[in-house]
C-alpha cells in the first residue's frame, strides 16, 4: 500500500540549520546549536529528525527513527479493508458460480470482505426463495474458510450475504 504523500524526513547529519529548538520525550524545549542538539540526541541513543524546517529556529524531535516510520506504516495498514461486491442470479449456474467462488477466494486471501448479491428483475421477485437458496450455497462452498458477516438479507429489489475471513484460515 502507498502513503498519499510521502514526507521526506531529514535526520542527523542530513540537518542543514545552524540553531534549532529541540522538543522530545524528558528534554526541555529550548533553542540549542546543531552540534549540541546532536549531542543530546546521541547521548540518550535517541535520532535528531527535522519536524519543521519552515519555522526559525527549525523544530526538531529526538525520537528512535525506526520506531516512528513502523508506527506509521502500522498506522496506514491498520484499517484498509476492502468489500468486493459479486453479483449473481437465481438461476446461475454450476460452472458460472464455481468460477465465481474462486474469485471471492482470491479476494478473501487479501483479508478483504466479500459480498454477493443478487438483483431480482420484473416477476423475478416473486422467486426470491431461489436467490435465498444461492446464497445459501454460496456460504456452504465458502464456508470452510469465511464466517457470515450479514446473513441473507433484502433490500429493495436486490437480496445479499456479506462474508468475512476466518482468523486462523491462511490461504495458499
Amino acid at each position: 500500500m502507498r502513503i498519499k504523500k510521502q514526507i521526506k524526513y531529514k535526520i542527523n547529519s542530513e540537518i542543514i540549520s545552524k540553531v534549532v529548538r529541540l522538543v522530545g520525550k524528558n528534554i526541555k524545549p529550548k533553542v540549542y546549536p546543531l552540534k549540541q542538539a546532536l549531542k543530546i540526541a546521541k547521548d540518550l541513543s535517541l535520532d535528531l529528525v527535522e519536524i519543521n524546517p519552515k519555522v526559525t529556529p527549525t523544530i526538531c524531535k529526538a525520537m528512535n527513527f525506526r520506531k516512528f516510520l513502523y508506527n506509521l506504516k502500522k498506522k496506514y495498514k491498520k484499517n484498509v479493508i476492502l468489500t468486493k461486491e459479486i453479483r449473481l442470479t437465481s438461476q446461475t449456474n454450476i460452472h458460472d458460480l464455481s468460477f465465481k467462488i474462486e474469485n471471492a477466494k482470491k479476494i478473501l486471501k487479501y483479508n478483504n470482505k466479500v459480498k454477493f448479491s443478487i438483483f431480482f428483475k420484473g416477476r423475478s421477485i416473486f422467486y426470491k426463495y431461489l436467490g435465498e437458496k444461492m446464497l445459501l450455497k454460496c456460504i456452504e462452498l465458502l464456508s470452510n474458510i469465511t464466517k457470515v458477516e450479514i446473513p441473507p438479507r433484502m433490500e429493495e429489489k436486490k437480496m445479499f450475504i456479506v462474508l468475512i475471513p476466518k482468523v486462523s484460515h491462511k490461504l495458499n
